[in-house]
């Protein structure tokens, strides 16, 4: 699937629920969302697109990012320009476990030393993605959350097929679990969220978004292998 039908599909869905709340504005509840945030920039033109359509809370999970206190500054950034946001007004940040070594677990890179030199959006990159998702959704889960996304795929260097196939894959592997446990009656189940939050200019908002508020844009992906590799 190309990667701009995930976000007409986002699209679509938008329309349907605007349609939902024009027609029945009384009732109409936003639909939570729980959304994985890895920096402010990327989080800024997101949250402006999603804020009036979700009750967004924000998930900071990137034991990924090195060193420390990098991971720190993105955070504190990240906060920080929440404060003077305007779309983020009622936002929460939720900070997860920093620990390096979660990320070196899941990106094999003991049994598999070559992906410390893969360029970006190869399989260290999918691994990645894919363990900051799955621990996002067991959030969503037992927190009761309606949807779950990430803001990755604002990111020129990110792959959107890959990221959404996971989102996908994530859910649908739940699911299963819990027809096979028996406890269907018992268990939350969010959906994925799809996008490519860099089409429609979004990748461009994010920029513009970015020098408006003086917000720190960091010049590589998160990991030590991605800063080794900006370094040479």
């Amino acid at each position: 699937m190309a990667q701009s039908l995930y976000q007409k599909q986002l699209d679509d869905f938008l329309n349907l629920l605007e349609q939902k709340q024009s027609s029945d504005t009384a009732s109409f509840v936003k639909p939570s969302l729980l959304l994985h945030a890895c920096c402010g920039p990327c989080s800024s033109y997101v949250l402006e697109y999603l804020s009036q359509h979700f009750d967004i809370t924000v998930f900071y999970y990137n034991p990924n990012i090195y060193p420390e206190q990098e991971y720190h500054r993105r955070l504190n950034e990240l906060k920080a320009f929440y404060i003077k946001f305007a779309p983020a007004a009622g936002v929460s940040v939720i900070e997860e476990t920093y620990n390096p070594d979660d990320f070196y677990k899941a990106i094999q890179i003991h049994e598999h030393p070559e992906r410390a030199n893969e360029p970006e959006k190869g399989e260290r990159c999918r691994l990645c993605y894919k363990f900051r998702l799955e621990r996002a959704y067991e959030y969503a889960v037992t927190h009761d959350f309606d949807y779950y996304c990430t803001t990755l795929s604002i990111s020129p260097f990110k792959d959107a097929e890959k990221i959404n196939t996971l989102g996908n894959e994530i859910v649908e592997e739940y699911q299963k679990s819990i027809v096979s446990t028996s406890k269907e009656s018992s268990l939350h189940c969010p959906k994925w969220l799809p996008s490519d939050f860099k089409k429609n200019n979004g990748f461009k908002r994010s920029l513009e978004l970015s020098a408006e508020y003086g917000l720190y844009r960091q010049q590589y992906c998160g990991c030590v292998y991605s800063f080794n590799s900006r370094k040479e």
